[in-house]
């Protein structure tokens, strides 16, 4: 593990280094005042970084968390695409230079003698000269100074500026959507799920699916309210949040989890474990949404007009003995029913076909949150988004409504799903 961690660190900062050599050595001069402040940039940003991650799972001051998170989170992000960026670049750069070697060439061929005058000579001039060899007197002309002649930047310095501002434009350009996309809020998907043994009497029941808030020292108060306000306009029958809520203490995100008080559904809303509540202090979160309006189902199940609903607590609770008991959650329950889980992490879909389930409803993977990282989420995950089938159950996973480290999303864009019932009676 040790080793791991030192190639993992070496391997970073190799990437550091490849950056700082193509956005700011390459593209500026020895001793310049850009190239001092690149340099502090390209070391700073990444200790920020670090320091935005330990302080939130250290628990440090809110305050602290919350000054180091903007710069250190979207440096993470902005980081991945610079890389990206200028990778592509080093397969542009070969064609930019063959460019503006051509247009050199051709600027050369273009001039010729008629073509290059002397500076500061003209026609009056050459009069003034023909006169005082005459032996006229004339006032002595002042000569002007010589114009201050900046040479021209080398073919190799222009390059790398071409190659690598367009690159750290592509990067701050994609970062900066990808925020934006974050800080508007969530946009509303609708599914429709049918099964097999829903009664023909909760045909279009709806359930508004959320997952993967992530409140935090960056998405507080004003995005709660933003995801409630949606989440009631679709005016759900049914809540449910599964996991994966907050990053912090009770204590520091009270305020920014408030507005949740303002849930509203004609039979509630449900809560489930993720595994940052267990980062979080899962106990108390538990308790507080409780004092909140919404109903935790801790390896339980109540009936609903229809169908069951059972929520179990994340596999991340397992270090605390206290993860998913699927059978103290649906061992018991008449299975003529029709049935839906609420569990955080989709790879427990394998228990949920075991003990019968109809419908799994999950988060977690975020959708890959940063492309191209939906890559290596698709492959730790039996379901990256969206619905499919296990047998007799069908499970669903939501790209969720936040984001968790950079408040960005690139190629997984946010969303609240409502997912309705579909009686194949009806």
């Amino acid at each position: 593990m040790v080793l791991a961690g030192l190639a993992v660190l070496a391997a970073f900062a190799g990437l550091h280094w490849y950056v700082w050599r193509r956005l700011v050595r390459d593209t500026t001069t020895p001793g310049s005042f850009a190239r001092r402040l690149g340099t502090v940039v390209v070391v700073a940003a990444p200790v920020v970084m670090f320091a935005a991650l330990v302080t939130e799972r250290a628990g440090a001051p809110f305050w602290l968390q919350r000054v180091l998170a903007w710069p250190g989170f979207l440096w993470m992000a902005l980081f991945l695409y610079l890389v990206l960026a200028l990778v592509v670049g080093e397969a542009v750069r070969p064609l930019v230079r063959r460019w503006v070697a051509r247009a050199e060439d051709v600027s050369v061929e273009g001039t010729s003698k008629d073509d290059v005058s002397v500076e500061g000579t003209s026609e009056d001039a050459a009069s003034v000269e023909d006169v005082s060899a005459e032996g006229v007197s004339q006032d002595p002309v002042p000569e002007e100074p010589a114009p201050v002649v900046r040479p021209a930047p080398s073919r190799r310095l222009f390059v790398s500026r071409v190659v690598g501002g367009t690159a750290a434009a592509v990067a701050a350009g994609t970062v900066g959507y990808g925020a934006y996309g974050v800080l508007r809020g969530p946009k509303v998907k609708r599914v429709t799920v049918p099964l097999a043994k829903l009664p023909r009497a909760a045909h279009g029941f709806r359930i508004a699916v959320v997952s993967d808030i992530h409140l935090g020292p960056i998405l507080g108060s004003g995005f709660t309210r933003r995801v409630v306000d949606t989440i009631n306009s679709t005016q759900p029958d049914l809540i449910a949040v599964v996991g994966d809520l907050v990053d912090g203490s009770v204590e520091d995100l009270r305020p920014a989890a408030a507005p949740l008080a303002g849930l509203r559904a004609r039979h509630g809303a449900f809560f489930v474990t993720g595994n940052h509540e267990y980062f979080s202090g899962a106990e108390q979160w538990v308790e507080h949404v409780r004092e909140l309006g919404l109903r935790p189902l801790q390896n339980a199940r109540t009936e609903l007009p229809g169908f069951d609903l059972a929520g179990v607590d994340d596999v991340a609770g397992e270090s605390e003995g206290k993860g998913p008991d699927f059978a103290k959650a649906l061992g018991d329950r008449d299975r003529s029913r029709a049935s839906v889980l609420l569990a955080h992490q989709p790879v427990v879909i394998h228990d949920a076909v075991e003990h019968g389930v109809d419908l799994q409803l999950s988060g977690h993977t975020h959708g890959g949150q940063l492309w191209p990282g939906n890559f290596i989420a698709d492959l730790a995950n039996p379901t990256l988004a969206g619905l499919e089938r296990y047998g007799d159950t069908q499970l669903y996973v939501t790209r969720g409504a936040g984001a968790w480290g950079p408040p960005v999303r690139v190629g997984a864009p946010s969303d609240i799903t409502v997912v309705e019932l579909a009686s194949r009676r009806a």
